[in-house]
């Protein structure tokens, strides 16, 4: 079974998200902020991640920057999901290594897209 990680500080979000994604028969992980997110990543075989941009702590620029050092996810999929919809957040997301830049709150069919292109083992 596939595995995602959703790092937002929104404890509605990341309900929101993982129950869609249960909802396609993904395992879902939880991470209030990306630091949080680093030190889970370490314990899990992740996927595909959703991170949001604002978060406290290592917001997810941060967290993506940091999350591609290491090797074992250097090439897993980010999708970056956020209320930030300039031009320029979505250059920094892409500079820093996501893959996706999608604002909130995402389609549900976009959602199983993506799960179906990136999940698929």
């Amino acid at each position: 079974m596939a595995k995602v990680m959703v790092v937002d500080d929104s404890k509605t979000v990341r309900s929101y998200h993982g129950s869609l994604l249960k909802g396609f028969g993904i395992e879902v992980v939880e991470a209030e902020n990306g630091m949080e997110a680093l030190e889970k990543s370490l314990d899990n075989d992740i996927d595909m991640y959703l991170v949001d941009v604002n978060m406290p702590i290592m917001d997810g620029y941060s967290f993506v920057q940091e999350i591609r050092k290491n090797d074992k996810f250097k090439n897993t999929p980010i999708i970056m999901i956020t209320t930030q919809a300039k031009e320029d957040d979505k250059i920094q997301a892409y500079n820093v290594g996501a893959n996706l830049f999608e604002t909130k709150p995402i389609k549900p069919d976009y959602l199983k897209g993506f799960v179906d292109i990136f999940c698929t083992k």
